[in-house]
Order: structure tokens, then C-alpha cells, then sequence
């Protein structure tokens, strides 16, 4: 029991579950709880621009040359369009098999469409050009103090290194500094990582207190149809790749499990980026891959999310009684593969992006999200969790193809 208790995913996981029952109990403390989550997501999220900073420009000088920096971005960016498009293939499949909405028969005349009017908006105003305009910061600080977007804090940090690396002996003194201060972060960042339970249980009771568990009821089949998605795509699509790359997809899962559960908890897969990122650099994965396909896959590689738009339009059309054509369904893949892409820095991005996907496809109206506003914080967890370990197979693949994960290692972390 002693030796159980000493591990993180012990109190994260009874955090959960302490946070669930005070939601389901009593509501109104479970409400009350929110600022222990938020705040330990904010703690966290201060942490992460500098940490990512840090490490692609350590990674970059350690790598000394940028033509590997743009090799490992393109076979990256490559790996991330081919896994989304599964994805997305994978969700538009499960939900014309099993119909989750089929039998809802609901009115689009009586949804309310001024619940979802915000996310429509904020849909609307992200644009392609938008989009890449916004990869650039204002100044260069904006990248640390603005939106927090990690887009931003990768390209300041790919110019960055160039640079340094370009200055000759001069520019030892600057990594000196950069290197020390990276350690000084991280352990700042381990420290944070204490108080993670706390933050987890305290999300949870929120999420079950606003809520409700009634909400999950009249939706269930949606819910249910979502999580075996995610699993089976975890499962077989990540699992098939992972064995292809040398290892084991159940083994990584449970050497990731205290990060996993932070997840579950607080919905955010930002809240686990840092320690996912030691713990892939303590399998074996060089630090300069890491350091560039992880912050990026949190932009290009959104397993869940992918998953999630497919099902949820499906789901809608399928409840409003509306019948798609194959030239409408794949209209729909289409602009998801696009709309995807944009879905990193913004708070409820997976709806927004869903929102901004139903808006070019004027079949089903915008106002059916109204039907699964209720649990789509609840879908959160998965999409959360899917893009998490998603990303994590994605620094090990791209590692691998670049010759720079050390095999001997990776299996002796993972007990292979």
C-alpha cells in the first residue's frame, strides 16, 4: 500500500473520483470547486511557453543544423495529415454504422440557436489567413504574454536558435543561460505537478456539478459511440503504427498513466505537455525532435478532435432526420481536414471547430450543436486524452525516422 501511494496516479486518480462524487452529491460545492482546476491549469500554462522555448532552442543548437530542423517539421507535418485523415475516415465510418442519432427525431425549428450563437462566431472569424497571420507574434514577447498560443512560441524560438547557433563562441554564453534557466523551469514544473490531484479533482467536481449526470442519458449512445472510437483508434490505428515503430501502444499508455489521469481530470492535454515531453526524452527520443513535434502536434495532430468532428456532424444530421449524400458526407471530411488545423489556443476549440465545419455545409444548420452542448464537455475527456497520447506516438515515430530514438532504451523504460 505504501509503495501505491507513492505514486502521482494514485492521488490524481482518487482525486477524480472524490471531485465526481462531491459533483454528483452536492452541485453547488462541486461548482465551487472550479477555481482549484482553473487555477491549477493557469499555473501550468505559465510554465509552458518558456519550457518550449527552452527546449526547441536547445534542440536546434544541438542539432546544429537547420536543414534537420525543417527535415523533422516536413516529416512531422506529414505524419500529422495522413494519422488526422484516418481519423477523420475512422469517425465518419463508426457513426454511419452504428447511428447514434438515429431515432432522436428532433425539431430544428425548436433548437435554440442563441446557446451556440457564440461558438458560431468565434467559428466565423477563423479564417486560413488568420490562422497563419497569427503564428506571427506582435513582438516577441507577445509570444510568451499574449494568447499563449504555442505556434507562436515555436517560430520565436525556431528564429531564435538559428540565430544562436549562427553567432559562433558568442553565442555559448547565451546557451549557457538558456540551458540553466530550462533546468530552472522544469523544476518548477515538477513542483507544479504535486498539486495536480487538486487541480483534477477540483475540474472534475465541476464538470459533474454544472452538468449533471442526467445530461449524459438522452445522449449516451452519442457518448458511447465517441469512446469506443477513441479507443479503437488508440488501439489499432496508434496500436498497428507503435508496433510498425518497435513497441508496445498498451505498455506506453501505462508509462504515461500519471499524465493520462491528469488529463482525465482537468480536460486538457496542455495541462500534461511538459512532463509527456521528459518522459519521451527518457525513452530514448532526441530533444530536439521532441521538442519540435510535440509543441506542433498540439495545432496539426488532433486525433480526437478529428474523430469528434466527423461523429458529431454525422450525429446531428442523423437526429435532425436529414439524410446526406456521399458527396456531402466527404464535403464534410474535407472541411474538417482544414478547420482542424486551427483548433489550438482557443477555449472549447473542439466545439468551435465543429461550429466553424457546419457553417460551410449549409445542410445541417448550426443550430443542432444546441442538441449536444450538454456532454460536450464530457466528450472533452476523450478528445483530450486521444490527441494526448496521439501525440506522444507522433515524437516517437518521427524520432525513429530519423534515427534518433534510442531502441535499447525505449524498451527497457517500457519493461519490453
Amino acid at each position: 500500500m505504501t509503495r501505491l501511494t507513492s505514486h502521482l496516479y494514485f492521488w490524481v486518480l482518487l482525486a477524480i473520483l472524490i471531485g465526481g462524487t462531491i459533483g454528483a452529491v452536492s452541485p453547488d460545492t462541486g461548482v465551487a470547486l472550479k477555481p482549484l482546476g482553473d487555477g491549477f491549469i493557469a499555473l501550468v500554462k505559465m510554465l509552458i511557453s518558456p519550457i518550449i522555448f527552452c527546449t526547441v532552442v536547445l534542440g536546434i543548437a544541438g542539432a546544429g543544423d537547420m536543414k534537420k530542423v525543417g527535415r523533422v517539421g516536413g516529416k512531422a507535418l506529414l505524419y500529422f495529415e495522413v494519422v488526422s485523415t484516418f481519423a477523420l475516415v475512422i469517425g465518419l465510418i463508426v457513426a454511419n454504422v452504428l447511428e447514434p442519432g438515429a431515432g432522436f427525431n428532433a425539431d430544428a425549428a425548436t433548437l435554440d440557436g442563441a446557446a451556440v450563437a457564440s461558438y458560431a462566431k468565434t467559428a466565423a472569424g477563423q479564417t486560413t489567413t488568420d490562422f497563419v497571420l497569427h503564428i506571427i507574434p506582435k513582438t516577441f514577447l507577445d509570444a510568451f504574454t499574449g494568447s499563449g498560443d504555442l505556434l507562436q512560441v515555436l517560430f520565436v524560438a525556431v528564429l531564435f536558435g538559428y540565430a544562436m547557433t549562427h553567432m559562433g563562441k558568442e553565442g555559448n554564453v547565451v546557451h549557457q543561460v538558456i540551458e540553466t534557466s530550462s533546468h530552472v523551469f522544469f523544476r518548477m514544473m515538477n513542483t507544479l505537478m504535486k498539486v495536480a490531484p487538486l487541480g483534477a479533482g477540483g475540474a472534475m467536481a465541476f464538470t459533474i456539478g454544472r452538468y449533471g449526470l442526467d445530461a449524459l442519458r438522452p445522449l449516451a449512445a452519442l457518448m458511447g459511440s465517441f469512446y469506443l472510437t477513441c479507443a479503437l483508434f488508440v488501439l489499432v490505428v496508434l496500436g498497428t503504427i507503435a508496433w510498425f515503430t518497435g513497441f508496445s501502444i498498451v505498455r506506453f499508455i501505462i508509462y504515461i498513466k500519471d499524465e493520462l489521469l491528469t488529463v482525465l481530470g482537468t480536460s486538457s492535454s496542455e495541462s500534461a505537455l511538459v512532463p509527456l515531453m521528459q518522459k519521451l526524452e527518457r525513452l530514448g527520443c532526441s530533444k530536439s525532435v521532441v521538442g519540435l513535434v510535440v509543441p506542433s502536434g498540439y495545432s496539426f495532430n488532433l486525433d480526437g478532435t478529428n474523430i469528434y468532428l466527423t461523429m458529431a456532424s454525422l450525429f446531428v444530421a442523423q437526429a435532425l432526420n436529414i439524410d446526406l449524400t456521399l458527396k456531402q458526407e466527404l464535403t464534410i471530411l474535407g472541411v474538417a481536414m482544414l478547420t482542424s488545423k486551427g483548433a489550438s489556443g482557443v477555449t472549447g476549440a473542439g466545439f468551435i471547430t465543429l461550429a466553424a465545419t457546419l457553417a460551410v455545409v449549409p445542410t445541417i444548420p448550426v443550430a443542432g450543436l444546441a442538441l449536444i452542448l450538454g456532454i460536450d464537455r464530457f466528450m472533452s475527456e476523450a478528445r483530450s486524452l486521444t490527441n494526448f497520447v496521439g501525440n506522444g506516438v507522433a515524437a516517437i515515430v518521427v524520432s525513429r525516422w530519423e534515427n534518433e530514438l534510442d531502441m535499447a532504451t525505449l524498451k527497457r523504460e517500457l519493461g519490453g
